[in-house]
């Protein structure tokens, strides 16, 4: 990856975070995503129980569980040893209906790369894990582990596999009784989820609920600014803030999925189409998508002299 590519990802990722850490977008999270929201309207979530602004990359949390918070890093993975660890969106909530107001801490990862080299769900244990064992020496000390608040960690992938994508699974602790009948309270270990939204490459007037939302934000690019702007506030009640307004400007400007959906769709509608037409429309079509002539060489195993042949004959170049 070129220092240009690994630039536009850092701009992309950015972008993301700034979106996924907005309330109105978390409130419809929580609301579909977290348990003990699902009977809490997206309008409460947001006003009563989400705590303070939620944190964007301020958190790192350090290989023996203790947690610094620093006001500007945007740097991940900055250890050789252990990399360091910098939650994405990071913030508390109050879960509605009990006798004691219990904190959530709940964090929100966007991830881009669905196959990184290691399974995502056992990342978000870990995760998961990390803000528990943080919790020492703050929320409770010596032996007081009845103090210890349930933790969330969300994952929104936005470049899920076919199998995967349009899909949210939800992974926890349950007890299972081998001898015996006898139940604890779900409180004493209820005490960590991790979730997995797999988002696809589809328009999002295509999905419905949560899927829709993150998909227009996240995914969706033919769509403009102002256009998104306008379906938030018509469809999901979500008023433009200036730190949402930033990340849907950035996501319009310079979205990462713009080339992978359109290799994809160009791959799509060569092979529909056979192999005499297929390098035609293929490369006519991620022309079209303003995908560069090298990687459109890549992806459909041509030279870049053949590529460039095929603009100039369709005036694209």
């Amino acid at each position: 990856m070129g220092s240009a590519d690994r630039r536009r990802k850092m701009l992309y990722d950015e972008a993301c975070k700034e979106v996924l850490s907005e309330k109105g977008i978390i409130g419809h999270i929580l609301k579909t995503c977290v348990r003990e929201y699902e009977n809490i309207s997206v309008k409460d979530i947001v006003n009563k129980y989400i705590q303070g602004t939620p944190e964007v990359e301020k958190t790192l949390v350090q290989p023996d569980g203790a947690i610094y918070r620093i006001e500007s890093q945007h740097t991940e993975d900055a250890t050789e040893v252990e990399n360091a660890v910098f939650f994405d969106v990071r913030f508390t909530a109050l879960v509605p209906d009990t006798e004691d107001l219990i904190e959530l801490i709940i964090n929100i990862e966007a991830q881009n790369d669905f196959y990184p080299g290691y399974p995502l769900l056992k990342r978000g244990i870990y995760y998961c894990s990390r803000m528990i064992s943080s919790q020492y020496g703050t929320v409770f000390t010596k032996s007081h582990y009845e103090k210890i608040k349930k933790v969330y960690s969300i994952w929104v992938c936005t470049n899920a596999s076919k199998e995967w994508e349009y899909n949210i699974a939800r992974y926890g602790i349950i007890e299972e009784n081998i001898i015996g009948n006898a139940k604890a309270k779900t409180s004493h270990y209820d005490l960590l989820s991790v979730v997995m939204i797999c988002l696809g490459q589809k328009q999002y007037t295509e999905l419905g609920g949560l899927l829709r939302l993150l998909n227009l934000v996240l995914v969706d690019n033919d769509l403009n600014q102002q256009e998104k702007k306008n379906k938030l506030a018509e469809e999901f009640s979500i008023k433009m803030t200036p730190r949402l307004e930033r990340g849907v400007q950035e996501m319009c400007n310079l979205s990462e999925g713009v080339e992978r959906r359109g290799i994809e769709k160009g791959i799509a509608l060569g092979l529909a189409k056979g192999r005499e037409q297929m390098a035609n429309e293929t490369v006519i079509e991620l022309l079209k998508e303003k995908i560069s002539i090298e990687m459109i060489a890549r992806a459909t195993k041509l030279t870049v002299e053949q590529v460039k042949e095929i603009g100039k004959k369709n005036a694209l170049i």
